[in-house]
């Protein structure tokens, strides 16, 4: 039981850590450099994983969120490990395996001082991964999930867009939080709701 659920079982870690590291930021944003602990409409995640907070004060919040990135990565790592499994073409089931387990130790590393590089990293890689999964969806009969999937890559890549371009900055914080919840809800649901029979068609 614990086996089979791990995965779920350490999202729910990983989020109950970050919200705890919310509760323990000092404050700061890139809106109010004053502003009084954290903003989830004006703070970014990565607030959290700083030594100092935006504030200039020591940052508490640092230990909680890093656990949390632990287990998050950790968690995402198992989904594509297992999920690759479920997919008959070695090739593509190898790039899904490797680029997204190993992307997500490059996501663990967003928490460092290599943040800008690590999400330029982990982004590309995990990108690949879904990319190759929603490829396979599309193969199936998962309606829903192509729907899914395809929103979710737009999403994705309208994120980085607002992160690379500078555009829109005001609206990234949010846009991050939705992307962030999207990952979580679209791994879980893939996790729980697809089988090794939907592709085993697939040639």
């Amino acid at each position: 039981m614990l086996k089979k659920h791990s995965i779920l079982i350490g999202i729910i870690i990983s989020k109950s850590l970050l919200v705890i590291a919310t509760l323990y930021y000092p404050g700061g944003s890139q809106f109010d450099k004053k502003a009084i602990g954290y903003d989830w409409k004006n703070n970014f995640i990565s607030n959290l994983f700083g030594e100092k907070a935006v504030n200039g004060s020591d940052n508490p919040s640092r230990f909680w969120a890093v656990g949390g990135m632990i287990f998050l990565a950790a968690s995402f790592a198992m989904f594509f490990i297992g999920f690759s499994k479920r997919i008959p073409a070695k090739g593509a089931a190898n790039v899904i395996k490797y680029f997204g387990a190993i992307g997500m130790f490059f996501t663990f590393l967003i928490a460092t001082p290599l943040h800008d590089i690590m999400i330029t990293i982990a982004s590309t890689m995990f990108l690949l991964s879904l990319f190759y999964i929603t490829i396979f969806v599309f193969k199936t009969r998962l309606h829903v999930f192509k729907v899914l999937c395809t929103v979710f890559l737009l999403d994705f890549y309208g994120t980085l867009f607002l992160f690379g371009s500078g555009y829109f900055w005001e609206f990234l914080p949010i846009m991050q939080k939705i992307l962030f919840a999207f990952s979580i809800g679209l791994m879980l649901g893939l996790e729980y709701f697809t089988k090794k029979e939907d592709f085993q068609h697939i040639k």
